[in-house]
This record gives C-alpha cells, sequence and structure tokens, in this order.
C-alpha cells in the first residue's frame, strides 16, 4: 500500500541526508511492513506542500501508548506508530 503524509521541513531534510530512518506518528491509521511511505514535505505557515516529496520502504512498526508527543486522549484512543524506514532500492 502508498500511504502519503506530510512531513515538516526540517523533518524532511533529515530523513533525505540519511540521518533520520524512523517516523512517529500517531497511529490513527493502519501502516504495516512492505507499504511505500511517500513524506510530502508541507510549509506550516505557508500551509501548502513545497512540492518536495520522498518515498521509504516501511519495515517494522510499533504500536505504542508510551510517548507523550500528543495530548493523552489522543494517545490513548489510537497509541502512537514508531515506524522504521529505509530506500526502496535496497
Amino acid at each position: 500500500m502508498r500511504i502519503e503524509k506530510k512531513i515538516l521541513p526540517e523533518f524532511f531534510d533529515l530523513v533525505v541526508s540519511g540521518k533520520k530512518t524512523f517516523e512517529i506518528r500517531l497511529a490513527d491509521w493502519k501502516c504495516t511492513p512492505g507499504d511505500i511511505l511517500v513524506l510530502k514535505e508541507w510549509n506550516p505557515k505557508t500551509k501548502i506542500y513545497t512540492g518536495r516529496q520522498i518515498e521509504k520502504l516501511v519495515t517494522y512498526v510499533k504500536n505504542t501508548k508510551e510517548l507523550s508527543f500528543f495530548t493523552k486522549e489522543e494517545i490513548e484512543k489510537y497509541g502512537l506508530n514508531i515506524i522504521s524506514i529505509k530506500d526502496i532500492k535496497d
């Protein structure tokens, strides 16, 4: 499955550079190993996509409620996805 998600510019650049090889997302959607995660750079100031995007292969997904990036209510409802990613060609 191909899944498109927004990503902020500072995180997009880290993914492109290879320094960031994971995603932490609210688990309000289904994601499994083998899916293609399409990360589309989103500018929060202009509220539009920049046109840059990158595709990554999902290699691991862990659902948990032990992190606090989101509200307690959101975490209690959905949990979190911690997503390990790598280049598709590898």
